[in-house]
Parts: structure tokens; C-alpha cells; sequence
């Protein structure tokens, strides 16, 4: 079947076209605005159409205009063809009856049904994996909280924050190194796309972790480390041999007073 006026879908899996294509496949001679006061008489806004505006080139240096346009269902558009009286009223009508046929199929069906099946699936993992996220982010921040029993808990919680990149710029190396390396010493694991600490490490103060709202619908997520957590990764870091810059430029002073 040849497409003879282009057919779009929206959201609820309904069929529309738009009414200036129409009007143009219809030949008709009354201008557009005029055109849609006669015809759209007894039909229903957001039930038989919708109000949309379309934009078009106007002229050759790339400027665009705004045009009114609606989009109409295809049991509106073929009644509207029809009033036109016309035999190319009537080849739009029996194209618009040729679409229907096609699209209410059972073939057509099946096939919208397995699509809106696939896009609930991934709904609900996309769901599943926020729930899981959440979760873990909870925990953790359920976990730090914990550790404050002690002046001393006390006075590290006071002391400023700091990002795992200002941490591995002690070191000579990247915020994307230090994370991988953490994570092969069994310190932290990566949930979505923050890491946070395995549960063995969550109650020691280390980290402090943060959700920051966005808007209504969006947040983002920050762990952030603590002077203890520092002082952590210090220890963990120079037993596998791995020093700070400023204590390699200390060893390297003293080799050097040696030789001297």
C-alpha cells in the first residue's frame, strides 16, 4: 500500500495525521484557518484532535516560521475526507479504511503488543536497578551514621570532605586509578555510577555519602572521603608500596644527603 498522507503514532499507540497534510492532499482551495473552522465542527479537541505547532523553513538563509497545526485521529480524518464530496475525498477515505484494516491486522496487533511488552520489561529493570541503587546507597548512609560514639568520631566529621581525585593527587594518580585499585583490594564495588564501600568498611567513618535533588524527578549521588578515610587509604596504599608524593620527595632528599 502505497502511503498517500504520512501516519504517526503517539504515546497511547493511536494513529494521527496532520491536518495541513491533509488539507493539501485534499486539494482543497479554502484557505487553512477558514478550512478548519468548516470542518471541525462536531468533533472533540484532545478526544478527535489535538492543537500542535509545526515549524517550516522560511526562507533560503535558514529562518523558521511557527505554524497552527492539529493532529487529527484517522476516524476524524476519513469522516472529514469524505464531507468533501470529492473523488479525491473519496481516494483519501478509502486510503484511510486501507490503514485501519492494516493497522487493526492481527498480525499489527501482535506486534504492537510484543513492542509494548518489550518497553515495559525494560521499565521494570530500569526500575528494578534505581530500587537497587537506592538501596545500597541507603545502607551505606544508614552505616556512616553509625560510627559516633567517640569525640574523637566527633572532631573527623568536622574536618572537610574530600573527593577520591584530590586524594589520588597525593599520590601522582587519577580519581579512575585509585577507584580500580580500591575496589582490587576489596575497599569498594561500583553500583550504577557511584562507588560505595563493601559492607565491612561502611561503619569505620571513611566516607560520607550524599544525595543531591536535581529537580523532582532527578537526584545525583556523591561519596565523598573523611580526614579517617584518608588516613585509611594512606595506610592501605604505602603496604602495598605505594607512597605520597611528598614522602617520595622526602626519600629521595635523604638518598640524596647520603650519597653527598
Amino acid at each position: 500500500m502505497n502511503q498517500l498522507i504520512t501516519i504517526t503514532t503517539n504515546g497511547n499507540d493511536e494513529q494521527l495525521v496532520s491536518a495541513r497534510e491533509l488539507h493539501k492532499s485534499l486539494e482543497v482551495k479554502t484557505r487553512f484557518s477558514q478550512w478548519v473552522t468548516q470542518n471541525f465542527k462536531g468533533f472533540r479537541e484532545d478526544i478527535d484532535f489535538s492543537s500542535v505547532v509545526t515549524t517550516t523553513q522560511q526562507n533560503q538563509y535558514g529562518g523558521t516560521k511557527e505554524l497552527q497545526d492539529y493532529a487529527l485521529t484517522v476516524e476524524m480524518a476519513k469522516h472529514i475526507a469524505m464531507m468533501t464530496g470529492t473523488p479525491k475525498g473519496y481516494q483519501v477515505r478509502d486510503y484511510f479504511i486501507q490503514v485501519e484494516k492494516a493497522w487493526n491486522s492481527p498480525d499489527m496487533i501482535m506486534k504492537r503488543a510484543l513492542q509494548i511488552a518489550d518497553k515495559r520489561v525494560i521499565k521494570l529493570q530500569n526500575e528494578k536497578n534505581q530500587l537497587l541503587l537506592e538501596s545500597s546507597v541507603q545502607k551505606q548512609q544508614i552505616a556512616e551514621l553509625q560510627p559516633k560514639a567517640s569525640y574523637y568520631d566527633l572532631v573527623l566529621q568536622n574536618k572537610s570532605l574530600l573527593s577520591v581525585s584530590k586524594i589520588a593527587k597525593d599520590f601522582g594518580r587519577s580519581a579512575v586509578w585509585l577507584n580500580r585499585y580500591l575496589h582490587e583490594l576489596g575497599v569498594q564495588y561500583k553500583q550504577g555510577d557511584i562507588w560505595l564501600l563493601y559492607a565491612k568498611h561502611q561503619d569505620k567513618g571513611y566516607t560520607q555519602t550524599h544525595t543531591h535533588v536535581i529537580d523532582s524527578e532527578k537526584s545525583r549521588v556523591t561519596t565523598k572521603w573523611t580526614q579517617k578515610g584518608r588516613l585509611f587509604i594512606y595506610d592501605l596504599l604505602k603496604n602495598q608500596g605505594i607512597l605520597p608524593l611528598i614522602e617520595r620527595q622526602e626519600v629521595g632528599s635523604s638518598r640524596e644527603s647520603a650519597l653527598a
